[in-house]
């Protein structure tokens, strides 16, 4: 498919800079099955919208501190440099992306500083070599410690990695540090929060399970490529980014009964819908996968098992805008983020909500 066929014009002033206070606060635009009508709802209606015996599936993927600032050095000279970690390629290097990614050289030496507070005296930095550059400012990364030492640091060292498009109109603070991650969030690793499981509260939580509806945890460590536009002209040419996801074998079990006693799975986010989906045989029945996904779904796909799914408000020409077509239709997708800009809804990770319902 054309991929101008997936761009619609989004004022600035629609994306949002902080979340919704309380969470389940935001609102959600619902679109029925089978209906072309729209219904503005809040999140906190969701156990309303749903019926007892339905299936919650939550991405319970932790977002690490993956911005890192520190300095090149080089023959006795230094320059700052920041890098946002992507994807880890091993348990001692991580792919990065670098800015001024122009100032950077394969055998580089960079050392990126902890604060005062968090750092014992007798490690001042965590150092990295570079170890390969790519052309799209994209480097590889050699630390000098590995696995858990390694991650240590990161969150010693990092900051939260908030979305471009939050991050060039504020700088990250302390209040991102609990904002940006879910109530779910156990398993570290993701690089961007799940941001549809951003909605949930405490008080959500208890809704949900007095109106008899289930909550189910799978893990898909959320990588950068979410945030990038597809630049192909069309989405047969693009190569999605992939990411390690992960479905138990208990999860897997408990969906599949519910599902052939007539629950539907409703996945929270389009992260919980590619996990699924890649888990599903093509009968629909869930197996256990624990293993890397680079599922692109485009309209035309043929869903397995995902019967709703609840998501944020995405980016034109993305991946996930695709998703949420190819689960609702094109048009009526659309016509609902046109509603939803007229309406004043708020967009991106830190905004409101949809919950889609597949015919």
């Amino acid at each position: 498919m054309r991929v101008d066929l997936f761009d619609f014009d989004l004022p600035a002033e629609s994306i949002a800079l902080r979340p919704a206070d309380p969470r389940d606060s935001a609102r959600m635009l619902v679109l029925p099955a089978g209906e072309d009508r729209l219904e503005d709802r809040h999140v906190r209606d969701l156990p309303h919208l749903l019926r007892p015996g339905d299936a919650l599936v939550v991405n319970d993927a932790r977002v690490i501190r993956a911005r890192l600032h520190g300095y090149r050095h080089r023959e006795g000279t230094k320059a700052q440099i920041e890098a946002t970690l992507i994807e880890q390629r091993s348990p001692s290097s991580w792919q990065a992306m670098a800015r001024p990614a122009k100032k950077l050289a394969v055998g580089d030496r960079l050392s990126f500083g902890w604060t005062p507070t968090e750092c014992p005296s007798a490690n001042p930095s965590l150092e990295a070599e570079v170890e390969a550059r790519g052309e799209a400012g994209e480097v590889t990364l050699a630390f000098d410690r590995s696995g858990s030492a390694l991650e240590e640091a990161i969150q010693a060292c990092g900051s939260i990695p908030l979305p471009p498009y939050i991050a060039t109109r504020r700088a990250p603070d302390l209040r991102d540090e609990s904002d940006y991650q879910t109530l779910f969030a156990a398993q570290p690793g993701a690089v961007a929060a799940p941001t549809a499981g951003l909605h949930f509260t405490p008080e959500l939580l208890r809704s949900v399970e007095a109106a008899k509806i289930s909550l189910h945890r799978l893990t898909l460590q959320v990588g950068a490529g979410t945030f990038l536009p597809v630049r192909a002209q069309d989405t047969r040419d693009h190569v999605m980014h992939a990411e390690y996801c992960s479905l138990s074998k208990e999860t897997a079990e408990a969906l599949n009964e519910i599902k052939g006693r007539g629950g539907r799975i409703v996945a929270v986010g389009t992260t919980a819908l590619r996990c699924l989906e890649s888990a599903a045989c093509a009968s629909g029945r869930l197996e256990p996968f624990q293993a890397k996904t680079d599922i692109f779904i485009t309209p035309g796909y043929r869903f397995r098992v995902v019967d709703a799914l609840m998501t944020n408000f995405h980016l034109p020409r993305s991946t996930l805008f695709m998703l949420v077509c190819a689960f609702g239709g094109l048009d009526r997708l659309k016509a609902a983020y046109a509603h939803a800009v007229r309406q004043g809804y708020r967009f991106y990770s830190y905004g409101d909500a949809t919950l889609l319902f597949r015919t």
